[in-house]
């Protein structure tokens, strides 16, 4: 029931409010990145959602298309402003405001027997994996191999969070996570 009903109105509202409430704060960060990368702040990316159809994720860009990063780029994934644009793609009803990270096509859509499951949920903006792997970035940057690191090892553990997701969602669940999410860059 909660899955079915609930949790899509209560996507739908919180993305609502919360794109009401920092639509000034989104405009100037896209003006900010604008002027500071010298190209359109918006990064856009296919990404495989439920029943693993593919989306479009919109995110602030946070790499130029040259490659380099910046500190300011660095503040905004430190901060995970660059996720703040996603708010679109829950209002959109392409994803959630808790659910296992969109990922790239080659991951979820390559997904076999029990770990099928995962693709009834709806990709979200934070979830248990997200939260566990909060610094993959710096994770990855600390192995020989990323690529192989991260498929072998961050991956795995992934869908064993998200199938874990799966099998206990609840709302009180969402809220802890949410409120985790929020409180996450001032613990660091």
């Amino acid at each position: 029931m909660y899955l079915k009903f609930f949790k899509p109105l209560f996507d739908f509202f919180v993305a609502l409010v919360m794109l009401l409430l920092i639509s000034p704060l989104l405009l100037i960060l896209g003006v900010i990145l604008s002027i500071h990368l010298t190209e359109h702040p918006i990064f856009l990316q296919e990404r495989i959602g439920k029943d693993g159809k593919s989306f479009i994720i919109f995110k602030f860009k946070t790499i130029s298309h040259l490659g380099y990063k910046t500190k300011l780029t660095e503040i905004f994934r430190k901060f995970k402003l660059d996720e703040l644009p996603q708010l679109f793609n829950i209002l959109r009803g392409e994803m959630s405001v808790v659910g296992p990270r969109p990922d790239i096509p080659g991951y979820y859509d390559c997904l076999e027997g029990e770990n099928i499951k995962i693709l009834k949920l709806k990709p979200g903006l934070t979830g248990c994996a997200s939260l566990a792997y909060y610094n993959e970035e710096e994770i990855l940057a600390n192995v020989d191999n990323p690529n192989r690191y991260n498929d072998e090892v961050i991956f795995p553990k992934k869908i064993e969070l998200n199938l874990w997701y799966l099998n206990h969602i609840s709302f009180q669940l969402d809220l802890k996570l949410i409120f985790k999410t929020l409180f996450l860059p001032f613990s660091r």
